[in-house]
């Protein structure tokens, strides 16, 4: 499955939205996995070809109790989920398209849900559902008669063609509205045929198809045929029955159909929540971690409002007091530890002495004699302090 999304991924890289088209897709052959998906190029009416992601195989009919696969095609658009998927009905060589409310004589699908198709609703996996629901009401081809030549597929049809094949056009649509919707050019290249059997050609059991019954479709005709019951004719029994069948039918249908619906939006329901149980979990977190974060804020204006004050104390208290000599402010315990500091004050001094001196030098405001005349005393003092300090500090036993 990661390999699936990584090739689904590398195929979708045109598309505008590929990570919601490509869980789509996923979803979709999760369920029906007789369909497969690959990138083909699509021509358009006005010529314009793009490559688009193609889903073809079959899909499960239930027909009057029986179920038959019904190979389709579905081109997604590059911009999908915003545009509707166009869809087609492929039928096999002992086939022929019954023409309908759902189906055009190129094979082309128009149902409601197509029509209302919604970007933020409408899902891959509702629309197969659909299509299922309509060709179980109304089948969307019938067995040809087996004396019939099968012309090659699709004639003067709008149906898509795989990239290889060529595409010269044979005319202006019949269907529908060419000029709002594009179709792929049309061609008389025959379409590859699929190795799923239509119904007539076998049955879903794996069994061989009887044929005595090469129609599993009411005929084309429409009209009840006559048949013998018991040696006698149709009776009113019989046919009351028949409508009791029909309506049984149809009515499984429609609940069947209600039934996915709901399956659906309960699926869709549950996602949702899920959803919000994350978005929950995360907001959770997130006002944790702010509530954490004011605690530690307030814990440090408090402690600088109580530093300010402090501050304010000790500068009123300052402002309090009476100035202090500078020379005063410094009082030592023992004569010894007075000339110490009296030393090292000076020797201070002119070690400042001898920089600007430097500094006069260098912006020519004195000249070199009287600088070297200058600089010769003041080291020579220097010395004779550092010299003094250093016995000073034998002297009270303190590190050299």
């Amino acid at each position: 499955m990661a390999h699936d999304e990584i090739l689904l991924r590398s195929h979708l890289s045109n598309y505008k939205y590929r990570d919601i088209t490509s869980r789509e897709v996923i979803s979709l052959i999760q369920v029906y996995r007789s369909l497969t998906y690959r990138l083909e190029g699509f021509v358009f009416n006005n010529g314009v070809r793009k490559e688009l992601l193609n889903l073809e195989g079959t899909i499960p009919v239930n027909y009057k109790g029986a179920f038959y696969n019904i190979p389709v095609c579905i081109w997604l658009m590059d911009t999908h989920p915003k545009n509707a998927p166009l869809c087609f009905v492929k039928p096999t060589a002992d086939m022929s398209i019954k023409i309908s409310k759902y189906i055009d004589s190129n094979g082309k699908v128009y149902l409601p849900y197509l029509h209302e198709w919604n970007s933020n609703g409408s899902t891959l996996l509702m629309l197969v559902q659909c299509m299922i629901s309509a060709f179980g009401e109304i089948p969307p081809v019938f067995s040809k008669p087996r004396n019939e030549t099968r012309p090659p597929y699709p004639v003067n049809s709008f149906m898509p063609l795989p990239s290889g094949y060529p595409y010269p056009a044979v005319g202006q649509p019949q269907f529908g509205n060419p000029s709002a919707t594009p179709y792929p050019t049309t061609s008389n290249v025959p379409y590859p045929n699929f190795g799923t059997p239509y119904p007539g050609a076998a049955n879903t059991n794996g069994a061989p198809f009887s044929p005595a019954n090469t129609t599993p479709y009411p005929p084309t005709t429409g009209y009840p045929a006559t048949a013998d019951v018991a040696g006698g004719t149709i009776t009113e029994e019989h046919i009351k029955a028949s409508l009791l069948s029909a309506v049984e039918d149809k009515l499984r249908r429609r609940l069947k159909e209600q039934s996915q619906q709901s399956q659906a939006e309960l699926q869709t329901l549950r996602r949702t929540q899920e959803e919000l149980r994350e978005g929950k979990s995360r907001l959770e977190d997130i006002m944790t971690r702010l509530q954490r974060e004011r605690a530690e804020l307030d814990k440090n204006v408090a402690i600088l409002q109580e530093k300010e004050k402090e501050l304010q104390s000790a500068v009123e208290h300052l402002g309090e007091q009476e100035s202090v000599d500078v020379d005063e402010a410094v009082v030592t315990t023992a004569p010894l530890y007075s000339q110490l500091l009296n030393a090292f004050a000076e020797e201070a001094t002119l070690e400042d002495a001898i920089y600007y001196m430097g500094e006069a030098l260098r912006k020519e405001v004195i000249d070199l004699d009287t600088f070297l005349k200058q600089v010769r005393t003041l080291a020579r003092r220097q010395f004779t302090l550092r010299a003094l300090m250093h016995k000073c500090r034998q002297k009270a036993q303190l590190a050299c």
